[in-house]
């Protein structure tokens, strides 16, 4: 390859991974907004203090107030955010109060302590905005324990306390707010990019051929993997700009069948190098042409006037072998078939329109979350609790550790319950924390050994440590906790109380907070992670299975009690439910056996989920009474078989396929069933029928609708078989002796 072509080449990568490293540059904006805002808050308080004498602590108050309202606001919509933000003051003013006054009353004053951060638990049942404003009492009733406040210090430390969330609402509501249009616009480019890397990883393996090595599939795994966060991402944001009324086949549809269509082709190349005998190189170089032309059109660089071109090259490339039903192995054609498809949905999304303008978004409060543990009690009652208990436990066990570093026990038994769901996610929480307060205290005494007392630059390196704690919070909390620690041993450093015993002080009462936040969390009305993922899958075919159900009677004819796109929404709650569950079983530490296939399970419903939605609203501009001889039936089939998908789910019946998306073992829900799970069959032909009535309507725009609708059916069964293939509990469709082109 000439030097320049390979300069192109190599520019075209590095700028696509670019694109999906941060989907959207949502936390690169996040993390830079919140250190903007802490650096804002602490310059203001520094003229403040240089004015009235008051102590550093004001500003680093200050600072720590901004930090928390940016991270703890999550609400999408830009109206909540700015009112969240601002009702942020009130339980802050709040705790500063309560906490100064009881400083000198120390046990009394730890009980309240207590109190305060079962209550900052307990109001997380009214959503996002109810965990922010727990944060926003936790935290500062914190700092007047920490820095033994005074009554004479409590009007500068709600000064600090409306400077910084002050602050953080200028700079994140107001100045760098961003329209959700612009930030989908990132995330449709990132989408791109993880499919580039899908595609990409797919021709390398096609390239080694037969002997192709576990290394190289595992790259595939994981780009299927990112590129399913990212689509996710997506939708959400779609969503968020038009909840109520999207245009059916609209942009999130396409993104869904786009992520649909590249992770069929991932495993039907991974399948037809596991072949024997092994594939002809004529074959796999055909193949690799028309994967190679994906790349080229889903590269970042690429001018969108050239990928029509590039796609149709694509699909040229393997004409040939998906219409040659004597010559080419079954398996070669569908990978052929797979190429097609992706062309298809690639093409197809060039004519989804975006939304230009967002309608005003509705300030609603969220549903409390049904989740009852040990008793009925509601997971944030449940929680409540068990942090009422390990933070007690921590005060008591840190105190004896070191009576004036006892806060860092508290708030690592505090900090492992945030956002979790089971006794899996404490546990994992409470080890990222321990593992990265131990990195970050060797990290700490390196760095605060190089800068010595160079104070500006020990500034610079706090701030800096600052931006990366808060980018990567949403990653990991061990690599958050690093960096925190970090800060300190500069902080410490700076205010001339550096020493090696104090950092390894943290340490001890980090692993001492969070032992107890996983004693309470195993103790304390524990709950399974696998019972509550399994009661989660439950809810959310349940609710799949009735929004299915009442389209199909509004396509049909018959009224049902409920809107289908009513009971869609219910189903989207059900969703995020179970994607809470997902991540304490995806998780790396500690290692889970068959974590891809819970993800990949809900990768599988996410896409029921969008399909029922778009066939609930699709019920409501159409009704065909005569449908009903083949439409039900068909309706029926796919509606079985997402049941017995979720009978195969929860029994964990052994599976025989090796592929790379096995699952769900004995253990899931840890609950072994009687009676055998049901029969899961695809459900083609049926649809096939029902195809067959609605294209046969005289009425050019009703058969548009008609078919639309069949369409939706259609892909929600492949979702379904899909997955139900691959854990070996469905016979898979493509295995027929002469397959059609898609």
């Amino acid at each position: 390859m000439p030097a320049g072509a390979w300069l192109r080449e190599l520019r075209t990568e590095v700028r696509t991974t670019l694109t999906g490293v941060d989907p959207g540059l949502g936390r690169l904006r996040m993390a830079a907004t919140a250190t903007a805002a802490m650096v804002l808050a602490a310059g203001i308080m520094a003229g403040v203090r240089a004015l009235t004498g008051q102590p550093v602590t004001v500003l680093l108050f200050a600072a720590v107030v901004a930090m928390i309202a940016g991270l703890s606001v999550t609400e999408p919509e830009l109206p909540a955010r700015r009112l969240t933000t601002a009702l942020m003051l009130l339980p802050a003013a709040a705790a500063i109060t309560a906490g100064t006054l009881l400083a000198p009353m120390r046990v009394l004053a730890d009980v309240v302590f207590v109190l305060v951060m079962a209550g900052a638990v307990w109001v997380r049942r009214f959503g996002p905005r109810g965990f922010a404003l727990g944060m926003a009492a936790f935290m500062p009733y914190f700092f007047t324990q920490f820095l033994q406040a005074s009554v004479a210090e409590l009007p500068w430390l709600l000064l600090a306390a409306a400077v910084g969330i002050g602050s953080t609402l200028l700079l994140r509501c107001w100045l760098l707010a961003e329209k959700p249009e612009r930030v989908l616009d990132r995330l449709v480019r990132a989408f791109r990019a993880r499919v580039h890397a899908v595609v990409e990883a797919v021709a390398d393996v096609l390239a080694g051929g037969p002997g192709t090595t576990e290394s190289d599939l595992a790259a595939v795994r994981r780009a299927r993997v990112r590129l399913n966060d990212t689509a996710l991402q997506v939708v959400d944001q779609l969503e968020h700009l038009d909840r109520d009324s999207p245009a059916p086949g609209g942009l999130s549809l396409r993104v869904v069948d786009i992520e649909l269509a590249t992770e069929r082709l991932a495993i039907a190349t991974r399948r037809l190098l596991a072949e024997v005998p092994p594939p002809d190189r004529l074959v796999l170089r055909a193949l690799a042409a028309g994967v190679r032309g994906l790349s080229r059109a889903t590269a970042t660089p690429t001018p969108a006037d050239r990928v029509p071109a590039l796609l149709d090259g694509a699909r040229h490339s393997v004409d040939t072998l998906w219409a040659d039903t004597a010559g080419t192995s079954e398996r070669a054609q569908r990978v052929a078939f797979a190429i097609t498809r992706l062309t298809d949905a690639l093409g197809q999304a060039r004519d989804a329109a975006v939304p230009e303008e967002p309608p005003a978004a509705e300030d609603e409060p969220a549903a409390e979350e049904d989740d009852s543990g040990p008793g009925g009690l509601e997971l944030t009652t449940r929680q409540a609790v068990q942090v009422l208990v390990a933070t007690s436990l921590a005060i008591v066990g840190g105190e004896l550790i070191s009576p004036s570093r006892w806060y860092w026990a508290v708030i690592a038994a505090f900090v492992v319950f945030a956002g979790t769901a089971s006794r899996g996610d404490v546990l994992n929480r409470g080890s990222q924390r321990v593992v990265g307060t131990i990195g970050g205290v060797i990290a700490g005494m390196g760095l605060a050994a190089l800068v010595g007392d160079q104070r500006l630059v020990a500034i610079v390196l706090l701030f800096a440590c600052v931006f990366l704690a808060l980018y990567l919070v949403r990653i990991s909390q061990a690599l958050m906790a690093f960096w925190i620690t970090t800060v300190l041993a500069l902080l410490y450093g700076l205010i001339g109380q550096f020493s090696a015993g104090t950092l390894l002080v943290r340490i001890e009462e980090t692993a001492v907070g969070a032992a107890m936040g996983m004693i309470a969390g195993y103790l304390v009305l524990p709950k399974r992670t696998r019972e509550a993922f399994g009661e989660a899958l439950d809810a959310a075919v349940d609710a799949s299975d009735t929004a299915l159900a009442a389209a199909v009677d509004r396509l049909t004819g018959h009224e049902p009690s409920t809107t289908p796109v009513q009971l869609a929404r219910d189903l989207d709650e059900s969703l995020a439910t179970l994607r809470l569950r997902v991540k304490p079983l995806g998780n790396p530490l500690p290692r889970r056996r068959g974590r891809s296939g819970y993800e990949r399970a809900l990768r599988v419903l996410t896409a029921v989920d969008h399909y029922a939605r778009d066939l609930a609203r699709t019920s409501d501009s159409v009704v065909d009474p005569d449908w009903e001889p083949t439409l039900r039936p068909a309706a029926d089939r796919v509606r079985a078989n997402l049941d017995g998908l979720r009978d195969h789910l929860i029994a964990g019946i052994p599976h025989s396929r090796a592929d790379d998306s096995r699952v769900v073992g004995v253990d899931v829900v840890g609950v072994d069933t009687v009676e055998p799970p049901a029969v899961i069959a695809s459900a083609e032909d049926l649809v096939d029928a029902a195809e067959a009535h609605a294209a046969r309507c005289p009425d050019h725009r009703r058969r548009v609708e008609l078919l639309a609708a069949v369409r939706y059916l259609r892909r929600i069964d492949q979702a379904v078989v899909g997955l139900a293939v691959d854990l070996g509990a469905a016979p898979d469709p493509a295995d027929t002796p002469h397959p059609t082109a898609p």
